[in-house]
């Protein structure tokens, strides 16, 4: 009798739980862009209704169903009334011509508490027109091509499943976010395309990047200054420039990087694998309490690297070092295979060494004609423990 009790709760408060949830999502009020008029061009159909569901003193969802739309340059902003979530089922394709975009942005969501982005959709920035005409591979002061997605201080948001592909530029650019996740999402580009981070974080605190996979032309993913608690799990990075803290030190008054947990990840055929970078002689800046754990590196060229002389085609000064203070750094379990017989280069600025670094469990192989593998060490006395496949530091 008490098991036939305990079951019946059981199925009970299941019943209960799926009940609750379709009360939930009747009581969402759902504004389909269709009936805004959605036809090719979707923008002001987007525009009227997400200024509908904004202003909704209940939960909300704005949906774009399965289709192909154009979509001019936009932002969608708040306040909002209440949680609001944008449903991309359907593709949306930026303008090709960057002319068409004044500023840096092709969709830009800002100021939105309690923000969802989900579906099955796509933003497909048409980059690759941008790309061949690009300078910015070797001009600093290039003119600035349109990022696909910008999120401008959004807080408790999570963005699901949502595709972004061939951006102009960077696909999503983070500021002043906080508590926002990524999960399942997917970046696209060519290895060939220019400047076109997959996502990159500034002055942002709790953001978790979970279960998503990431092929681009630049970093999968680039940390920026005031970036905190950033969590990066279960990423599937390349090709691209792997995962990398900075560059830091560019711009006077950056504020600290701290918090950085990189774990559980495999990169695959890029130019870097897990990074650390700040440029020589310019500004003065701090990184601490980043840690890269049980990274699986396939064919990486850089797989483990501190780089305190970053100068990117010669476009800065080597005559001082680094002013931006590296410390309390871990590299554990990092294994796979190295494209370079360096496969651990930690060269840290001369004027304010490393401190505080950690290697543990280092076991890459290389197997090219200048083998065995070897480490790189510069002003830094790292502590090593467990198995390091690679003599020299």
């Amino acid at each position: 009798m008490g098991l036939k009790v305990v079951s019946s709760a059981i199925i009970s408060f299941s019943v209960f739980l799926l009940l609750a949830s379709a009360a939930k999502a009747q009581s969402k009020g759902v504004f389909d862009v269709t009936k805004y008029g959605a036809d090719k061009d979707i923008t002001e159909a987007l525009t009227n209704a997400w200024k509908d569901a904004c202003a909704s003193t209940n939960p909300s969802k704005v949906l774009i169903p399965s289709g192909t739309y154009s979509l001019r340059k936009l932002t969608l902003a708040g306040p909002c009334k209440a949680a609001i979530e944008l449903q991309v089922d359907g593709i949306l394709k930026a303008p090709v011509d960057p002319n068409q975009f004044s500023g840096g942005h092709w969709a830009n969501f800002g100021y939105v508490d309690k923000f969802t982005l989900s579906g099955s959709g796509t933003f497909d920035g048409q980059g690759k027109a941008a790309w061949s005409k690009s300078t910015c591979q070797k001009d600093k002061d290039c003119d600035s091509l349109p990022m696909n997605i910008r999120f401008d201080f959004i807080t408790n948001a999570l963005v699901r499943d949502i595709t972004s592909r061939d951006s102009k530029n960077f696909h999503v650019n983070v500021l002043g976010c906080r508590n926002l996740t990524f999960q399942h999402f997917t970046v696209s580009a060519p290895g060939e395309s220019v400047n076109t981070d997959g996502i990159h974080i500034g002055r942002s605190t709790g953001i978790y990047i979970i279960d998503s996979k990431i092929g681009t032309g630049d970093d999968c993913i680039s940390v920026g200054d005031g970036t905190e608690e950033l969590h990066i799990t279960g990423v599937t990075c390349g090709p691209g420039h792997g995962i990398s803290v900075g560059s830091l030190g560019k711009y006077p008054n950056e504020k600290p990087v701290s918090g950085i947990f990189v774990k559980n990840c495999t990169i695959s055929d890029t130019t870097n694998g897990v990074r650390i970078k700040s440029w020589p002689a310019l500004y003065g800046g701090a990184a601490s309490n980043m840690h890269f754990e049980d990274i699986v590196m396939n064919n990486v060229q850089n797989p483990v690297i501190i780089d305190q002389v970053y100068c990117p085609w010669n476009q800065c000064s080597l005559k001082a070092p680094s002013k931006v203070k590296i410390s309390d750094v871990s590299f554990k379990n990092i294994r796979g295979t190295s494209a370079t017989p360096v496969v651990v280069q930690i060269a840290c600025s001369s004027g304010i060494p490393c401190d505080k670094v950690q290697l543990a469990d280092i076991k890459l192989a290389y197997s090219g004609p200048d083998g065995p593998a070897k480490s790189q060490c510069s002003n830094v006395k790292p502590i090593i423990s467990g198995i390091m496949s690679a003599s020299g530091c």
